[in-house]
């Protein structure tokens, strides 16, 4: 990359920052070849035919020819340090203002980004902000941005942030740190900066220690800065989160919404769960019960009420299905609701999923984050362990969960087919441990199979 002192001397000094000479010609049209002037006949320069004595007689004119050539000189450069690459035919023209989705509610998020980007390219203040899933359009905002004020000779870089934490490693380890430097100084100087891509790089302490240096620098600076991400904002690190979300700087424009119903429910108790499955709903007599059942039906009513009441330690319930483990597990997850304690209630299977999927391009949330929630959640509800697709990746997840839970002592319901009095491996013993929490076996008829009662049969006559 060619350095930023040079690329400033190559510029016309009269026109270095806006240089926009007000014709039509196309900035973006950069042939080194120029058709035959009708003005100098293709010589690029002339002189007015006036008398001998006039102030101009003799004095050699650069045609406008000339203005035009150097002009599309001027932006070729700018495009090269830009470093758009493909992305230089990205401009508004080519954009549609409503953006490509089908949803009227999506088109008008868009047509707002749309706006709001175009009105920052024409004039580039403060930060920028960008935001939504993979695939919405940030990028080519962006470029646009960085397209239209190029057009108008302001000078931008635009990079993607792994690509400029590769080339800034690649120059730091290089046998001289000048290279190194000089890379780094041209990021953070650059009169437009466009970030693409924060938050989907490697997060290392070096790599998140370059980061701040450069948003920090451009930030005490209140140089005009645009940053496009996929996470949201509540996602990024505590460093750039307060620097973003300064209002006296920087503006947050939405994209799009995440489509992902996934990233909705993990966590949360369907409405209609919590209002159908209390324990006051809870029928210990149900479906005909003998009165092994009956009592054992009534010890895990109790004993679910008295953990709901102050949740403490571990809770497992364990049986077949249909005997109502989930419709007390839901039960405790309401009364505590409704103190207005947190509860994160996940299906097993549906979390494991979840974790797979923040490792895909269109997650916005990462997989450090939701990961350590559910670790680290006031009280966890486990509903269905050992029901999950048995990998060794699932196996792993599963038992860092635990083990975390189980050494920090934290408040956790596990309901399972699995009779885990009978288990002996790492999560068995775990959840057997009478010192942390109790072990409890249901034992009642399946409730979603109704039973008739045996009726006599009358003798015949």
């Amino acid at each position: 990359m060619e350095n930023l002192g040079d690329i400033l001397k190559k510029l016309d000094d009269t026109n270095s920052f806006k240089g926009n000479n007000g014709d039509n010609s196309n900035p973006f049209d950069l042939t080194d070849q120029i058709e035959e002037c009708k003005v100098c006949d293709g010589r690029g320069w002339y002189t007015d035919d006036v008398p001998a004595g006039h102030p101009e007689f003799g004095k050699i004119i650069t045609c406008i020819c000339r203005h035009d050539q150097f002009e599309n000189e001027r932006i070729s450069r700018l495009l090269t340090y830009s470093n758009l690459g493909h992305l230089a035919r990205f401009t508004f023209d080519r954009l549609k203002p409503e953006g490509l989705d089908e949803n009227e509610e999506a088109r008008a998020l868009f047509n707002k980004a749309f706006n709001t980007s175009k009105e920052y390219a024409g004039d580039p203040a403060g930060w920028l902000i960008l935001t939504g899933p993979n695939g919405s359009g940030k990028t080519h905002l962006a470029a646009a941005i960085a397209n239209q004020c190029i057009q108008d000779g302001y000078i931008a870089l635009f990079i993607h942030v792994p690509d400029l934490l590769d080339h800034l490693r690649a120059s730091f380890s290089s046998d001289t740190d000048s290279e190194y430097r000089v890379l780094l100084e041209q990021v953070m100087d650059v009169p437009i900066l466009i970030l693409d891509g924060l938050g989907s790089h490697i997060t290392t302490p070096w790599a998140e220690e370059k980061l701040h240096q450069i948003i920090n620098h451009r930030y005490n600076a209140e140089m005009p800065t645009v940053v496009t991400t996929s996470l949201e904002i509540g996602d990024l690190s505590d460093y750039v989160r307060s620097r973003v979300e300064s209002p006296s700087l920087s503006q947050i424009v939405i994209v799009a919404q995440s489509k992902s119903e996934l990233t909705h429910r993990l966590g949360r108790v369907d409405p209609e769960m919590l209002a159908r499955m209390t324990f006051s709903s809870f029928n210990t007599h149900g479906n005909n019960p003998n009165a092994h059942q009956v009592a054992s039906l009534e010890s895990t009513l109790y004993a679910a009420r008295n953990f709901a009441s102050s949740p403490d330690g571990w809770f497992t319930i364990y049986g077949e299905t249909g005997v109502g483990k989930t419709h007390l597990a839901v039960a405790i997850a309401s009364e505590i609701i409704e103190r207005g304690e947190e509860v994160f209630f996940a299906f097993v299977p549906e979390l494991l999923d979840y974790l797979r999927y923040t490792f895909t391009p269109e997650s916005r949330v990462t997989y450090d984050k939701i990961f350590d929630e559910v670790k680290n959640t006031r009280v966890l509800i486990m509903d269905d362990l050992g029901q999950e697709h048995s990998s060794p990746w699932a196996q792993e997840k599963l038992y860092q969960i635990i083990v975390h839970r189980h050494n920090s002592r934290l408040a956790t319901v596990i309901t399972s087919m699995v009779d885990f009095s009978e288990e002996t491996g790492p999560i068995g013993s775990r959840i057997q441990d009478p010192g942390i929490g109790q072990l409890v076996n249901l034992d009642a008829p399946d409730f979603r199979i109704k039973k008739r009662r045996s009726t006599p049969k009358r003798r015949s006559r």
